[in-house]
């Protein structure tokens, strides 16, 4: 007498076709991972060291073809540049331009003044960040209290030797810091406070 063959359970035929679909959505998974790291997008790459503040122009950038995927919206692109944009942050030479450090030229908060120091760290140029501290007159007039700090974060935007015989090797630097800070600045130089410019960090 024959015995019918035993079927297979259905769960068992189950198994297999879910274990398929995983390989196949695998596989995909990979094909696609790999396409899409092959393609690129034109970004915008600083090519001087460009300061928090100032107006942006397309002669400040050289277009380079990067992939990175989902963070390319991220970043600044040729057609993104608006001649009313300005850095709100400094962008060193060679850095992709990310969205986040542009702005627009009407709500900028930062300014330009020059402070005079007749030492300067070496090191100090533009770009660098630094610290304003103070040590102002006491009310004898000739006597200086204790230095303490003016502007916590300035950026360095040029440098350069004063002229003049009474200069005494006296350094002009014009700093960047923001609006809110620019009169207790002009109030410590007009008061005859002694003004010192340190790499930030430096001083703390």
């Amino acid at each position: 007498m024959m015995h019918a063959r035993a079927r297979r359970p259905f769960f068992g035929d189950l198994r297999f076709l879910v274990g398929l679909a995983l390989v196949v959505v695998s596989i995909a998974g990979v094909w696609l991972l790999v396409s899409s790291s092959r393609q690129t997008t034109p970004l915008l790459q600083a090519t001087r060291t460009i300061l928090p503040g100032e107006v942006i122009d397309s002669a400040d950038f050289q277009i380079v073809e990067v992939g990175l995927g989902t963070l390319t919206g991220a970043y600044l692109a040729p057609q993104d540049v608006d001649p009313h944009s300005i850095a709100t942050r400094t962008l060193p030479k060679g850095e992709l331009v990310p969205l986040s450090a542009i702005g627009d030229q009407d709500d900028s908060r930062t300014t330009t003044v020059v402070v005079s120091s007749t030492v300067l760290p070496e090191g100090v140029r533009a770009g660098t960040v630094v610290e304003l501290w103070h040590s102002p007159l006491l009310e004898d007039g000739k006597t200086l209290d204790a230095p303490r700090v003016l502007v916590g974060d300035a950026v360095v935007a040029a440098v350069a030797e004063a002229d003049g015989m009474l200069s005494q090797s006296r350094t002009d630097v014009e700093v960047v810091i923001d609006r809110s800070e620019v009169a207790d600045v002009l109030a410590a130089i007009a008061s005859g406070s002694v003004v010192s410019i340190i790499p930030a960090g430096a001083g703390s």
